[in-house]
């Protein structure tokens, strides 16, 4: 008899775990600190990450966020940058500019303070990159859809179809070009890219009608009849409560609005989910067995919440340790307790079951 399968936890927490590590990657530039996190995500990924074309994304924007640091590092080397330094490692020629465009250089010289600054802010953003990608491998758009307030279904519909768009076409893509290779014919080069991007853009095309024609079928955009007043209290509430937010996270972050800043971005919140609570009565729409946040569901979303949580105190403790300078030119350390809490963000591999193996893997093992 085979065993049950146990269900995997909800998808709003694989995405709460991922936030909470991209927000602590935003709080260092230690290169150290970065390169744990990144390993942290990608061992959770490669353990628990199913077959669907969307799981295999992971890959897709590790290939971005190198991308991106690459980028920052050619604009550091190209239009200078404002660090000083003495190390000089080349020395490009300088094009003048004219005398509105001072504060900008093309070439000139090249120091490893300037090269190891840009490599270290590259770095924190490829990593907030890469925790994207997690979340986006992990957690199953389709049940992320269904879980979200009836005031968002429609704008939570148009952000599921556009991150399962990449993953699909990149599935495409891959499908077309193994094709090819196993009839001899090219794939690389522009005759490969042509030839190989057509049949992607009609199964595109294809994709696009059939979803609308499912949508249409399902009574998508539907709204039902709700009373004035109430259309007119939720309209308040919402538009109240996020405003409220911006003004107590401005708060947050001044020095001079630290005593207001706290009540009210907590009575902003309840005010804007009050609202998305009277507007979903607008949709019409029933869910099947809809996801429960368990327990599981909370170890993974606190697991990420902590490590933002004592990464923030940590930089606010020892900001030298979490954001080592260049110059001088010296090499970044590693700290004990940072690091150790980074580690918290090992925890769903152990408390969540590992995705099942394909099909053609549990044939071949068995």
């Amino acid at each position: 008899m085979a065993a049950r399968s146990v269900r995997a936890p909800h998808p709003g927490a694989w995405w709460l775990w991922s936030i909470g590590l991209g927000t602590a990657a935003t709080r260092t530039t230690n290169p150290l600190l970065l390169a744990l996190l990144v390993t942290a995500s990608a061992y959770v990924v490669a353990t628990h990450r199913g077959s669907a074309p969307w799981a295999r994304s992971y890959g897709a924007f590790a290939k971005l966020a190198l991308a991106v640091l690459l980028v920052r590092l050619v604009f550091a080397v190209a239009l200078g940058s404002p660090i000083p330094g003495t190390h000089v490692l080349a020395t490009l020629p300088e094009v003048p500019l004219p005398h509105w465009a001072q504060g900008i250089r093309l070439g000139g010289e090249v120091t490893a303070e300037a090269v190891l600054f840009a490599v270290y802010d590259g770095l924190k953003l490829a990593t907030l990159l890469i925790c994207v990608g997690a979340a986006n491998a992990l957690a199953n758009p389709a049940r992320l859809l269904k879980s979200l307030p009836g005031a968002l279904y429609e704008t939570g519909v148009a952000v599921v179809v556009a991150l399962t768009f990449a993953p699909n076409l990149i599935a495409d893509v891959q499908r077309l070009r193994a094709a090819r290779r196993l009839r001899g014919r090219p794939d690389r080069g522009v005759r490969g890219l042509l030839q190989v991007g057509l049949p992607v853009l009609e199964g595109a095309l294809e994709r696009s009608v059939a979803l609308a024609a499912a949508m249409d079928a399902r009574g998508y955009g539907r709204t039902a009849d709700v009373p004035a007043r109430i259309r007119r209290t939720t309209a308040a509430l919402t538009l109240g409560g996020l405003l409220g937010v911006c003004a107590g996270t401005y708060g947050l972050l001044t020095a001079e609005g630290g005593t207001y800043g706290l009540p009210v971005l907590l009575v902003s919140v309840a005010a804007a989910l009050a609202g998305l609570r009277l507007g979903g009565r607008r949709t019409l729409r029933t869910r099947y067995r809809p996801d429960a946040w368990d327990a599981r569901a909370w170890l993974v979303a606190a697991s990420g919440a902590a490590v933002a949580a004592l990464m923030t105190l940590a930089s606010v403790n020892d900001p030298e340790a979490l954001r080592p300078g260049v110059v001088p030119l010296t090499a970044p350390q590693l700290p004990l307790w940072p690091a150790a809490s980074i580690l918290v963000a090992l925890l769903p591999a152990f408390v969540v079951p590992a995705a099942p193996a394909a099909p053609a893997a549990r044939k071949e093992s068995s």
